[in-house]
């Protein structure tokens, strides 16, 4: 196991009915509040109401930002930003799915430096990033997230797209840790279908990342893992076929935060590239985050994981599909088969040309993951150093 140091202080209050207790929480924080969310969802679905009517009962002063589309804009970021500044916001509220909590860490920086968000974005063509990573300064920040997906509501990472330069990569640092974020999983029940499978995928590809990649002397979190995978696949079928079901939200909301809270990966460690070459189809493309990683994620099991780490993929199996092949190479190919056969049961399973990408701009965005990802190198850090013909192959694989 390796060294660690896990620092979460994000407060976390779960449970049925507390975001009624949203103003209350927010006053303890700030005085005057920019409300970040989505253009309609929170609105239709009646959170919006909840939130605003629990802000006023509180006597806390609010601005509505609802401009945040999915994969959040620089442009719409630094729109925020700005007013937050002329509102003199001292507080960011996030409503919504992991676009508008990635927004609202985006804004709350961009509120306090006055900084184009795109200068922080990794890997972009300025360089800046280098200097200005770590975050040390933002607004206070609360999240209430309205899907179980990306765990962005308890951790200090957010994910932002420069539309115009296709670019699409992360921010991070410890200003961006939500001082409380409310779980309430009754806020989850009106998510559609196809964003409840694509949060499903998306947490349990949060899970597996490390579980490849990361140390393999970290047996308590391997267990961690493979548990909270295990509830991802279960739990994800039962909201599907029964949306107001408090046991399932529960569990999927819970595991989201889990899954990418800094405990599955402490002592382990591990990199993220499928992630990575996702954020390049998503920043070309605009397609659903968790959709991208059900394409991708077959074609990078049969690819790279069955050849480097046979045993872990043997292992999940194992573990989480109730594969019983002894030998690694075959209980690989049924793990693979397993992990097809959720994706198609939940909705997932899905092609690259099926959802508009067009073959001639595989081999861009193969050299695109590469340049934004690889930070200055000539590969993506994996089981072994990804190279862009080896994205482009995975590409290819799953392209239709």
């Amino acid at each position: 196991m390796l060294n660690f140091t896990l620092n979460i202080p994000t407060k976390i209050i779960f449970g049925k009915g507390e975001v009624s207790r949203t103003g209350e929480i927010v006053k303890e924080y700030g005085k005057k509040v920019l409300l970040v969310t989505g253009r309609t969802s929170t609105k239709k679905t009646g959170s919006l109401n909840k939130v605003t009517e629990s802000l006023k009962e509180a006597g806390v002063d609010f601005v509505v930002f609802d401009q945040v589309e999915p994969n959040p804009r620089a442009e719409t970021v630094d729109r925020g930003g700005q007013i937050a500044r002329e509102e003199q916001c001292d507080l960011i509220l996030a409503l919504g799915g992991g676009s508008a909590m990635d927004a609202s860490k985006a804004i709350a920086t961009v509120a306090v430096s006055a900084r184009p968000i795109h200068e922080y974005i990794r890997g972009n063509k300025t360089g800046l990033w280098k200097e200005l990573l770590p975050i040390q300064e933002a607004l206070p920040i609360i999240t209430i997230p309205t899907l179980a997906a990306t765990g962005s509501e308890a951790n200090s990472n957010a994910v932002i797209t420069n539309w115009e330069m296709k670019e699409k990569s992360g921010i991070a640092g410890p200003a961006l840790f939500p001082r409380t974020a409310i779980l309430d999983p009754e806020l989850t029940y009106t998510v559609s279908a196809s964003y409840t499978a694509d949060g499903a995928v998306d947490m349990f590809t949060h899970l597996y990342e490390g579980y490849m990649t990361g140390d393999e002397n970290a047996n308590v979190q391997d267990e961690i893992t493979e548990g909270l995978m295990r509830n991802a696949v279960k739990y994800a079928k039962t909201a599907l076929n029964h949306p107001e079901d408090y046991n399932a939200r529960a569990h999927l909301l819970w595991t989201s935060t889990l899954a990418l809270i800094g405990i599955a990966n402490a002592g382990r460690g591990g990199p993220f590239p499928v992630h990575q070459i996702e954020h390049t189809l998503s920043a070309h493309y605009d397609i659903s985050h968790g959709r991208g990683l059900a394409i991708l994620t077959p074609a990078y099991f049969r690819q790279i994981i069955k050849k480097d780490r046979p045993h872990r993929l043997a292992r999940l199996g194992r573990q989480v599909f109730n594969i019983t092949q002894e030998d690694d190479a075959a209980a690989c190919d049924a793990t693979i088969e397993a992990l097809v056969s959720w994706f198609k049961d939940i909705g997932t399973y899905d092609t690259l040309k099926n959802v508009g990408v067009k073959k001639e701009d595989l081999k861009l965005m193969a050299e695109e993951t590469i340049r934004v990802s690889g930070l200055g190198q000539d590969s993506i850090a994996a089981t072994h150093p990804l190279t862009a013909e080896e994205v482009l192959r995975m590409y290819e694989e799953v392209f239709e």
